[in-house]
């Protein structure tokens, strides 16, 4: 599936992101056992895309257009350096299993500002979002 990237310029890659998985084998692109990712974003740039750039296998079945909430990741840390959950977005994470407080779609979190406290957004995905193509079968 193609992913659709930010529609405008971003800036230089200066804010720290922690990607954590919660089943690392089946979401790293080269099957390892990495359960952290530390990797630097620009302002612009939404998170499916810096996870996609990281090597994370985030699925995202509608290309990353908010129409289903297959990219569905839990923002533990800098929420406030992501732009603010839209109506839309609302009703499609509403679909996603395991919701928590802390729910949002990977494709909708634009990056705005580093975060306040300085430290970076850290953002966990579920064991359940593996990319399908990649998951080995039972």
């Amino acid at each position: 599936m193609h992913m659709r990237a930010s529609d405008h310029p971003v800036g230089p890659r200066t804010i720290p992101v922690r990607i954590i998985l919660e089943d690392p084998a089946s979401l790293n692109e080269d099957g390892s056992d990495t359960a952290e990712h530390e990797v630097m974003a620009a302002e612009g740039e939404h998170l499916l895309e810096v996870a996609l750039r990281a090597g994370v296998n985030i699925e995202h079945a509608c290309g990353g257009v908010c129409a289903c909430s297959t990219c569905h990741v839990y923002i533990e840390d800098g929420d406030d350096a992501l732009s603010e959950p839209t109506e839309m977005e609302e009703d499609r994470v509403e679909e996603a299993p395991g919701l928590q407080i802390n729910s949002r779609l990977s494709c909708q979190c634009d990056i705005v500002r580093p975060p306040a406290d300085g430290g970076p957004i850290v953002m966990r995905v579920p064991a359940w979002n593996r990319n399908a193509v990649k998951e080995v079968p039972h």
